[in-house]
């Protein structure tokens, strides 16, 4: 469970021309050949850069999640995946069993339509659905958004997979994912304008830590990645290779 470490310097050229604002940041990332993993570090090197102070705050955030979960979180390798009955993007309500009686399953806790490393990280996912395919599993996404927004994220990043809604976190909180994001980054959000409770359906400003799940049929866990770092993420390759040890 990365806890951060040294901010990275973007990985262009220093001739390119730097990004000016977080969406071209993102934009300018996503167009970039590589790994995920890359990705994510030049992302987090150009909002460095744009915004230390948001970049700052959002240090202090993860530097105090990792004091708080100091041991192993949510469900290990070995054990049952809890069942969930949530709905879709669609409002269906979907639940793990029906899933599994298809063969297994990836299961990516993301943290909102809004957030840039998510994007990055469903489109990474979308990137290898066929491969995940050929293997006779599946992938889902599981966000605590209301079915506008999930539906908003599978039109924005082309996904070829459903994303359920977990509006009030309580299939997260199951796994002992959520945590608040604290008065600081709150604050940070509001003068922001990142609208949590319009996304959400509720005040609490409350996410799911970032992970991923390789579920198999039997339901039980597979290979996991959880992360107190939200903006470190699991490699595509080593789901790829979960999947093909099944």
């Amino acid at each position: 469970m990365p806890a951060g470490g040294p901010r990275t310097r973007p990985t262009l050229d220093e001739r390119d021309t730097l990004p000016e604002t977080t969406a071209q940041a993102l934009a300018l990332v996503s167009a970039m050949p590589g790994e995920l993993r890359d990705k994510l570090a030049a992302y987090r090197a150009h909002s460095g850069r744009l915004d230390p102070t948001t970049a700052a705050a959002y240090d202090r955030l993860v530097a105090h999640l990792a004091s708080i979960y100091t041991g192993q979180v949510g469900p290990a390798v070995g054990a049952a995946m809890p069942d969930f009955l949530l709905s879709n993007e669609n409002g269906e309500l979907v639940s793990l069993e029906r899933f599994l009686e298809r063969g297994p399953l990836v299961i990516s806790i993301n943290r909102g339509h809004w957030c840039p490393y998510c994007k990055l990280d469903l489109r990474a996912l979308a990137a290898i659905t066929p491969d995940i395919r050929r293997f006779g599993a599946q992938v889902i996404s599981i966000m605590p958004e209301t079915a506008h927004f999930t539906k908003q994220a599978i039109g924005n990043n082309a996904l070829p997979f459903p994303i359920l809604s977990d509006v009030d976190l309580g299939y997260a909180l199951s796994l002992g994912l959520v945590y608040w994001v604290g008065a600081e980054v709150k604050q940070l959000y509001d003068r922001l304008g990142l609208d949590l409770e319009r996304f959400q359906g509720h005040p609490g400003f409350f996410l799911p830590l970032a992970a991923k799940f390789i579920v198999g049929r039997d339901g039980l866990v597979k290979a996991r990645q959880v992360d107190i770092d939200y903006r470190q993420r699991m490699d595509p390759a080593a789901i790829l290779d979960a999947l093909a040890k099944l």
